[in-house]
Formats: structure tokens, C-alpha cells, sequence
């Protein structure tokens, strides 16, 4: 029941992956309960310099022998964001004036750069050798991927569409995440726009899997072992996890964010791109609806400098309202504070669905 291509391939004991988490939500002490527990813990880098990435994988070594996977953007930039003048900076920064003045923050000013490149952080990564390189927007260029080979780094990347599993199958990427529109975070097509690739997990996953030469990991409203269950009965190898996940203490989510989800906001999530300027879904508040209401959004990563520069003072002052608070929309389903409790519990309950099914 639970040996099955994936679990092959990542030496694990359960066909359970834990989502990760980007912009400072992920974190050691998570990683390792989730891979100790027989799944796959994953920490997302994005954000993280490429010097940092060695000493964040000694960090989860000294806490798990068990794999991990450690998970990058392959697109750290819009095409509109190269071009992007001082000018056009500070037209964007002044939507923000009302939140700076509000919460007694001083406005940035435009970066030398606004995100790390990709290419960097990936030499770093290969250097750190985690034993699974996880990756989201796109297909990493083949001098990444024959680097991952050469090491014995398993791949695993992220598609949102049929098309764009084909093209991670077509490149020999190890591992296909099919990530339905029901998924907390970031939508991380690269085809076509996220808007035009909102497949839901239930008809995408099938038809990922009946597409590609790869194992299919499933990922989107997955948050109990009833989930995890439909997701192997789908075709599926294995199922990721990602909003029950964060929801746990070991989790790097601040407190305010992770009660949240505990409560009955969490059952009402949106698409948006007013946080970072890429559509993610997470808590609706305030902040979403005056920014569809402006109806002018910067684009990634300008944006997320913008709203970042709003993060600690926001925190500091209980302002959800002004806050990205991602959540999948299998966030009513959250119950578990524990993730060695949550693991345990996705285990035996994906158990007794599959036993009630069994021929």
C-alpha cells in the first residue's frame, strides 16, 4: 500500500510530501519532524541568498538523516521587471503611501535587485546536495538538471496543466507535482498565465498521470488522509501537503497566521495577486479587496518588495487584515497542531479509506 514509485525513488516510508512553504513560512524544525516521520520535508529557499543554502542543509542534517528536499523558483522574474524604471518604481510605491503611514513604516526605496538569481542559487543547491531539488515556474535550465543527475538529486517539479507536465516528463525531471487550483500559495504555471491554468486537482491529477512517463505527486486541497487516499486512488504516487502543514507549531508561520487558520476565516480563500503580483491563494482580507479594487497590481517581484516592506510591522501590530495569509482551500479541514501528530494521522486515516474500499 504505501511502496510506490515515488516512495522508491525518495527513500521514504509514506507517499506523503510536505509542501514547502516560500517568503520565511518554512522551516528546519518542520522539515525534519516530516522526514523523520517517514515523509518528505521540504523547505522553500526562494528568498534565501545562494551562500545560505549549504548551511540551511547542514542545518536539517543535524536534525534528520532521513531525505528532504529543499525547493527554489525557476522564474525569480517577470519580464516586466527588468525594464522597470525608477520612475515606474515610485508610481507603484505610492499606492502603498496610506499602508506606510498607517502602520509607521518608512517607504523603500528600489533594490539594486529585487530577487536572487536563479542560476546562483541553483549552483549553491547543487554544491549542497540535498537528496531532492523541488522547483515551481518552470523548467530548469539542463546544465541544473544533468547536475542533479550526476549527484543523485532527485527532481521534482511543478505543473499546473497537462502541457506543462509534458515539458517537465520531455526534460527527464524525476518527479511531476500536479497542482490543482484548490492549492494554498502561488500558482506556478509557466505556459500560460495562472488565470488561463486553473485545472482542479481531481481532473488534473488523472490526466497528468495518464500524460507523463513520470510519478504524479498530487497537491492541492489535500489535508487529511482522506485526501491523501483519493490521491493514490487517482493514479497519484505519492500527495502533498501543504496548509495542514503550515498550520503546525514546527512551522515557521507567525502565530497570528497560523491561528488563522484555525478559525472560520480560513474557510473562505481567494486567488490574488495583490501580495506579490503573482496569483496565490490565501485568507481574503481587506488588503485583497482594496487592491482588485484599484485594479492595478505591480508586477512580480516588485510587488512582494512593496507589501514585504508592510510584513513586520503589520505582524507587529495584529494586522491580518494587511497581511498575505496563504491557505489552500482545504483549510476548514486544518485540526492538527502537531506535524508528527498530523503525519501520524494522515497515515492511519488514508489507511482505513483505502481498507473501506478495497475490493
Amino acid at each position: 500500500m504505501w511502496t510506490t514509485p515515488a516512495t522508491a525513488l525518495l527513500a521514504l516510508q509514506y507517499p506523503i510530501v510536505q509542501g514547502p512553504f516560500g517568503g520565511g513560512l518554512s522551516s528546519v524544525e518542520l522539515v525534519a519532524a516530516v522526514s523523520n516521520g517517514g515523509g518528505l520535508g521540504s523547505f522553500g529557499a526562494h528568498l534565501l541568498r545562494p551562500e545560505a543554502l549549504a548551511p540551511l542543509a547542514d542545518a536539517i542534517r543535524a536534525k534528520t538523516a532521513r531525505p528532504f528536499a529543499l525547493n527554489l523558483w525557476v522564474s525569480t522574474q517577470d519580464p516586466a521587471v527588468p525594464s522597470l524604471t525608477e520612475a515606474e518604481y515610485l508610481r507603484h510605491r505610492a499606492r502603498f503611501e496610506p499602508y506606510f503611514e498607517a502602520l509607521g513604516v518608512e517607504a523603500p526605496a528600489m533594490p539594486a535587485r529585487f530577487a536572487e538569481r536563479f542560476e546562483d542559487q541553483a549552483q549553491a543547491l547543487l554544491e549542497a546536495r540535498p537528496h531532492a531539488f523541488s522547483f515551481v515556474f518552470g523548467v530548469p535550465p539542463a546544465w541544473v538538471l544533468d547536475g542533479c543527475r550526476s549527484r543523485g538529486i532527485v527532481t521534482i517539479g511543478a505543473a499546473t496543466t497537462v502541457p506543462e507536465a509534458r515539458a517537465l516528463d520531455d526534460a527527464g525531471v524525476d518527479l511531476i507535482v500536479a497542482t490543482g487550483f484548490e492549492a494554498g500559495g502561488h500558482r506556478p504555471s509557466f505556459l500560460r498565465s495562472a488565470e488561463a491554468s486553473l485545472t482542479g486537482t481531481m481532473a488534473l491529477v488523472p490526466q497528468v498521470v495518464d500524460a507523463v512517463r513520470a510519478p504524479v505527486i498530487a497537491a492541492g486541497g489535500i489535508a487529511d488522509g482522506r485526501g491523501v487516499a483519493a490521491a493514490l486512488a487517482l493514479g497519484a504516487a505519492a500527495a502533498q501537503v501543504g496548509t495542514a502543514f503550515l498550520a503546525c507549531d514546527e512551522s515557521a508561520a507567525p502565530t497570528l497566521h497560523r491561528e488563522a487558520l484555525f478559525s472560520d476565516d480560513a474557510r473562505r480563500t481567494t486567488l490574488t495577486r495583490a501580495f506579490s503580483g503573482r496569483l496565490a491563494r490565501g485568507l481574503h482580507n481587506r488588503f485583497v479587496d482594496e487592491a482588485s479594487a484599484h485594479g492595478e497590481v505591480a508586477p512580480y517581484p516588485v510587488q512582494g518588495w512593496l507589501t514585504g516592506a508592510l510584513r513586520a510591522a503589520a505582524l507587529a501590530q495584529g494586522r491580518a487584515d494587511l497581511l498575505a495569509l496563504w491557505a489552500g482551500q482545504s483549510a476548514g479541514l486544518v485540526r492538527h497542531r502537531s506535524a508528527v501528530a498530523l503525519l501520524a494521522s494522515l497515515v492511519d486515516e488514508a489507511r482505513q479509506a483505502l481498507a473501506r474500499h478495497a475490493p
